[in-house]
């Protein structure tokens, strides 16, 4: 009994065998979503109605805000519902008062119930329209609510800094707040339905209190059963949903990598497919399983609860019965009385839903206010003092920077300088810290310790918007938009105008990606999203060159002095196309602007006017490549790992042979 009247419980779900077997257990997604993952099972009526202001204010604000006209439209109409229902009643009773106790022929009396009669229907018809007012006004707010705090939140995601995007924390906050916005448009009906439910209880038991004090009692004794019925029932299925969405996420995970194109090979080749499939029968199974014994348990609580109920209502019966026997109430109150316990009763039903819906749905919307609290407090800061239009150098001067899931520093006391009209390149295995540097160099990361200095002029006090604006970019990792050809060049310098393809052409040519445009059925106006109807996709080479075009078209646009940094650009080049890359980034440097090349692939180096050597984010020598070379030291080390890739395997022959031209030496790893 007190397990099945007592607080529902979330239990470990079932793991089946096919989970076990590829998952090693049930798998428990770190998402937004997962930290809200028990918040109903908190919920009581009791509790819901206390927090239901501080349930609704946050949205509520975003309302006001959005469209307030609209909002105290909605909120004048539902109270206007209230009332009219309220009104109705009254008339109701008017109505049994001139059927059951009026005097006269049966006629006298049917003409006595002609004003209640209208009355009811008048009230019915301003209640219909207070009821379609109130849907006009929220279904026209519901959109702007959504639109103002996903714009919120978006414009807070893209303007903190770039270390609070490295922050694992403040990254799954982003993650959780993505929610908000949707959750902030669901409540808007909630709490519509919320407030009619609320008013419409209110008014109900003051009606009958009206009616007789009695009657009060006897509606929360029958309404209550069904009020805890309704979130029983809620949940129970919420605990449902939590148990068998596990075995719904192994399953739509296995659908997805049966129909990815990344597994496809692997699927048909290696006789994947079958082997999933199987799995994914075994795991829809168990949720079919979960959630037949959930229509089971609902069931049984649903008729508990009607039982309950309906002994309620016999009670109610009784005592209106026993009432009307002894005098102190009339057969016209006791009619109305049914009615507006009925009322009462669906109306307490559908208010226990709302506010279940309203308190899942305000987790989210809170995580949304806390998100933009945090993010406020990591904005990139706005104004500075101007960067200078003219820079000799760049300089990092004995910079340090730790990130803050790690326990060693990426980067310790390193130093260079990147004189105007220079390529400098900064070498080093994977993980020594060269796209830290850059990231640095960029102003995208502050220096924790040492400067960073565009002239004579620390970058801390400098205007970061202009800064970023003195710096040009190819990634190996640059994004790669769903957007048309020319504008994935454009978005460069997207607050320049271009006209397609005439201006755009320069950096087509100087990249060599005019081949790549060429097969582009309609050229640089064409889509780079396969997902998208009538689009194509480009392998990762005809990216990059794609790449290097926008790199072309920022760096070129730009007046004054400028850095050009360039993060491993040739990874997915062939070997004839990365040197043709490299000699075109080389090009790019100018008396304004200097060019930093960074690589772990020693072809495209030796021609730097100075080379730095990363070893485990220190400064492990630097110079020219002669005097690296010469050196014998970490450089010298990895050029000629490189370069003997490219010598002679073959074992020479012990059997004599003619003389001929001797065999050519080993080339140049460039």
């Amino acid at each position: 009994m007190r397990k099945f009247f007592g607080p529902v419980r979330m239990a470990e779900p079932r793991v089946s065998d096919a989970e076990q077997e590829l998952f090693g257990g049930p798998l428990r997604y770190d998402m937004g979503w997962s930290h809200h993952e028990h918040a109903g099972l908190d919920l009581t009526m009791m509790s819901a109605l206390r927090s239901m202001p501080s349930l609704v204010g946050a949205t509520l604000r975003i309302a006001w805000l959005a469209d307030r006209r609209a909002l105290i439209a909605v909120a004048v109409s539902e109270v206007g519902q209230g009332v009219a229902a309220a009104v109705g009643l009254l008339a109701v009773n008017a109505v049994m008062h001139a059927l059951l106790a009026g005097t006269g022929s049966a006629s006298d009396r049917l003409h006595g119930l002609l004003p209640g009669l209208l009355a009811a229907a008048g009230i019915g018809v301003v209640n219909s329209a207070l009821a379609a007012w109130s849907t006009s006004r929220a279904g026209r707010l519901e959109p702007k609510v959504e639109r103002i705090a996903t714009t919120q939140y978006l414009a807070a995601a893209a303007g903190v800094e770039l270390e609070a995007i490295d922050d694992p924390d403040f990254r799954r906050l982003v993650d959780v707040a993505q929610y908000g916005p949707a959750s902030a448009r669901r409540m808007i009906g909630a709490c519509v339905a919320a407030l009619n439910g609320l008013i419409s209880l209110v008014t109900t038991a003051s009606v009958l209190a009206v009616l007789h004090p009695l009657l009060l009692p006897m509606l929360i004794l029958i309404a209550a059963p069904r009020g805890w019925g309704a979130m029983r029932v809620a949940q129970e299925r919420y605990v449902s949903v939590m148990s068998w969405i596990e075995h719904v996420r192994a399953a739509r995970l296995i659908g997805n990598l049966l129909t990815e194109r990344s597994a496809a090979q692997e699927i048909r080749l290696h006789a994947v497919g079958p082997f999933l499939l199987s799995r994914y029968r075994l795991m829809a199974e168990s949720a079919e399983t979960e959630q037949e014994r959930l229509a089971s348990s609902k069931a049984l609580t649903e008729w508990v609860a009607s039982a309950l109920s309906g002994l309620a209502t016999a009670a109610t019966y009784g005592a209106m019965f026993w009432l009307i026997l002894a005098g102190h109430m009339s057969l016209a109150v006791a009619g109305t009385a049914v009615i507006a316990v009925r009322t009462g009763s669906a109306s307490l039903g559908a208010l226990v839903m709302n506010v279940n819906q309203l308190h899942e749905e305000s987790l989210y919307v809170r995580d949304h206010g806390r998100f933009l609290e945090r993010a406020a407090h990591r904005t990139i800061p706005a104004g500075g003092d101007p960067v200078p239009e003219r820079i000799a150098e760049i300089v990092l001067d004995r910079v340090t920077y730790r990130y803050p899931d790690r326990d060693t520093a990426a980067l310790e006391e390193v130093s260079l300088t990147l004189p105007m009209g220079s390529v400098t390149a900064v070498v080093g295995e994977n993980g020594s810290g060269k796209s830290t540097l850059m990231k640095i160099l960029s102003g995208m990361l502050r220096p924790q310790s040492g400067a960073l200095r565009f002239g004579a002029a620390d970058v801390t006090g400098l205007d970061r918007a202009q800064v970023f604006a003195r710096v040009s970019l190819l990634a190996q990792d640059f994004q790669r938009w769903p957007v048309t050809a020319a504008m994935n060049i454009r978005l460069g310098r997207p607050d320049r105008p271009a006209a397609v393809p005439d201006d755009l052409q320069p950096s087509v040519d100087y990249a060599g990606a005019g081949p790549v445009v060429g097969k582009l059925p309609d050229g640089l106006r064409t889509l780079l999203a396969r997902v998208f109807r009538g689009a194509i996709e480009l392998s990762g080479g005809e990216w990059q060159k794609l790449g290097l075009a926008r790199t072309h078209w920022r760096s070129t646009t730009a007046t004054a002095d400028s850095v050009l940094i360039v993060d491993e650009p040739t990874s997915a080049l062939d070997p004839e196309a990365e040197i043709e890359a490299f000699d075109r980034i080389r090009g790019l440097a100018a008396p304004n602007r200097a060019v930093v090349l960074v690589t772990h692939r020693m072809s495209g180096v030796r021609h730097a006017d100075h080379i730095y050597v990363l070893t485990h984010g220190r400064l492990a020598e630097h110079g020219t490549h002669d005097a690296l070379m010469a050196a014998g030291g970490r450089y010298a080390a990895m050029f000629t790992a490189q370069a003997a890739q490219y010598a002679p395997t073959s074992a020479p022959d012990p059997t004599p042979t003619v003389p001929g031209p001797a065999a050519p030496a080993a080339p140049d790893p460039v």
